[in-house]
């Protein structure tokens, strides 16, 4: 692949913002791709139509289309596996948006007596599609430009493996501080770990982190901030944000 690649965070179940985001990309060519960090799903209003819109993109493209997994995909797939409700229950995960846009109820109380049981069950409201398209999905990839992951690699101090000698775990749910100090491999983007909290903390901050080779993408869609896109080689970035503003920058 030697075109360009358009590498969008985590977009949390904001479908509004990501169809505008991708209106207002350039056309797809052939030789570019689409990357997806991962996290469709929870918080935003409608999981349901993101993830439609994703497992849609491969035949609206001439270009590939790269879907990662991110920690929201694996933690229900883990709920479903495992029957563990931890990562349901706390409302800061969110995933009781995602059950209201998948039963199509947006005043649903999923801790209401006659929702609780279903809710706790996101085999019952998930589509098995849906399940099937979220155990496809790889955890990392990697292009001329740059490698993706969802949150990390393996590794402390100065020294990281490379995704494929990493840990799911590493891949998926990783926000080790040496990393994003220490880390100094080939260029490296990633979402997971909001931009506001990465070093230095701003809470104001909007726009994508950079680090030497590290990006950071996940701008806090789903929780009020923009959706963003970062294309390479260029290193331009388009944003969405939630009144409907588009943004062009550089990082």
């Amino acid at each position: 692949m030697s075109g360009r690649t358009f590498v969008i965070g985590d977009v949390h179940g904001e479908r509004a913002m990501l169809s505008q985001l991708l209106a207002a990309l350039p056309f797809i060519a052939p030789d570019d791709a689409l990357v997806f960090l991962g996290d469709y799903l929870d918080r935003g209003p409608d999981s349901r139509g993101v993830i439609e819109m994703l497992r849609r993109l491969p035949e609206a493209t001439a270009g590939q289309v790269v879907c990662l997994r991110g920690n929201h995909e694996d933690a229900l797939l883990k709920a479903i596996d495992d029957r563990d409700p931890s990562f349901i229950l706390p409302p800061g995960n969110g995933v009781a948006a995602s059950y209201r846009a998948f039963i199509d109820d947006a005043t649903a109380d999923p801790f209401a007596a006659d929702h609780v049981r279903q809710y706790f069950e996101p085999a019952s409201w998930l589509p098995a599609p849906v399940v099937a398209w979220m155990r496809s999905l790889p955890l990392w990839h990697r292009d001329v430009h740059a490698t993706y992951v969802h949150a990390g690699v393996e590794g402390e101090g100065t020294v990281w493996a490379a995704p494929e000698a990493s840990s799911p775990a590493a891949l998926l749910w990783q926000r080790e501080p040496d990393f994003f100090a220490g880390y100094g491999g080939p260029p490296l983007v990633f979402g997971h770990t909001p931009v506001t909290e990465l070093p230095p903390d701003d809470a104001t901050r909007t726009g994508p982190w950079a680090r030497g080779p590290l990006i950071g993408l996940d701008t806090g869609a789903g929780k009020g901030g923009p959706l963003t896109c970062l294309e390479l080689p260029s290193r331009a970035v388009l944003q969405v944000f939630p009144d409907g503003q588009l943004i062009r920058s550089t990082v």
